[in-house]
């Protein structure tokens, strides 16, 4: 049992840990950091009850195996309640600290509260499912949360820094937050749906969705450069932001 639990706690925060030490100029303290990861836990709660609570509903409203239905579960109940609950964590949390002070700042905090929202996640698939499922989440599920958080964190870094535009930025990292995340999983709901799996290979659906998912690792990573190059100008010039 606590080698499936260090299996599922690994992945997590082994890269809360790297993006911790990418920020290279002002990193944030440690309390904020820790809160924002436990509060990315307690996010988990709110998009549990919004899946339980709309999954019958969905049943009720959209048949059952139609692609209309896998849409609304993938983009809607999945990936609106879990990144919108990340995002209201960010959003009321880490976003008002005042170390919040450089770009880059936005990537580490929202990967703080995806890391934590994640790890939860990962612990509860892995000790009901196995070593298997750890390995596999391991270099999937988790770097995607990952992945989700750096594109909504990289527009909130600019929302802090581009007052006027804000909301829009807002509204861009959750929307990419959210279409990634739904896309993602989109495909591999789509494997237990007999009437397109009855026309389309299985492996197919998993390239659908590893294609979205390595898409959205090219944009995170840029998202991590460009990040650094303007927490760098800001740690320079504070006078010269954005």
């Amino acid at each position: 049992m606590l080698s499936l639990l260090a299996l599922a706690l690994a992945p997590g925060i082994a890269i809360a840990f790297y993006i911790y030490y990418r920020d290279k100029y002002d990193r944030e303290p440690f309390e904020n950091l820790f809160i924002s990861f436990l509060l990315g836990v307690i996010s988990t709660a709110p998009a549990l009850i919004i899946q339980n609570n709309l999954l019958p509903l969905l049943e009720g409203w959209i048949p059952r195996f139609s692609i209309t239905y896998y849409v609304v579960w993938a983009f809607v109940l999945v990936g609106i309640s879990e990144e919108g609950s990340k995002f209201m964590i960010l959003r009321l949390y880490s976003y008002r600290r005042r170390a919040f002070n450089e770009p880059f700042d936005g990537i580490v905090y929202s990967v703080m509260v995806s890391m934590g929202f994640a790890t939860l996640e990962n612990v509860l698939y892995v000790t009901q499912h196995g070593v298997a499922t750890g390995i596999l989440r391991m270099f999937l599920s988790v770097p995607a949360h990952a992945c989700f958080g750096v594109l909504m964190g990289y527009h909130a870094g600019l929302a802090k820094f581009d007052q006027a535009r804000a909301p829009l930025h807002f509204l861009k990292g959750l929307f990419l937050a959210v279409f990634f995340h739904g896309a993602f999983d989109f495909f591999l709901f789509l494997q237990d749906n007999p009437n397109v799996t009855q026309y389309v290979p299985q492996l197919l659906l998993i390239s659908g969705s590893l294609v979205s998912y390595w898409i959205a690792i090219r944009l995170s990573l840029r998202s991590i450069r460009q990040h650094e190059a303007l927490s760098k100008q800001v740690f320079d010039n504070p006078r010269d932001i954005l």
